[in-house]
């Protein structure tokens, strides 16, 4: 239990770090990009499972 509670203390100093500096605009960015991405693997992989059958 007090690893979980060392592992979720340091993904929180990275998000503190990350939120209070001027990265946050950038990190959002990058996340609607990669959104995008995975949604559009996602609709693709399950067209091909589709086929399959």
């Amino acid at each position: 239990m007090l690893y979980y509670a060392v592992i979720f203390f340091i993904v929180a100093i990275v998000a503190a770090v990350l939120g209070f500096g001027g990265i946050a605009a950038g990190a959002a960015s990058i996340a609607k990009i990669l959104f995008v991405v995975f949604l559009i693997l996602a609709v693709l992989s399950l067209v091909k499972g589709m086929g399959k059958k």
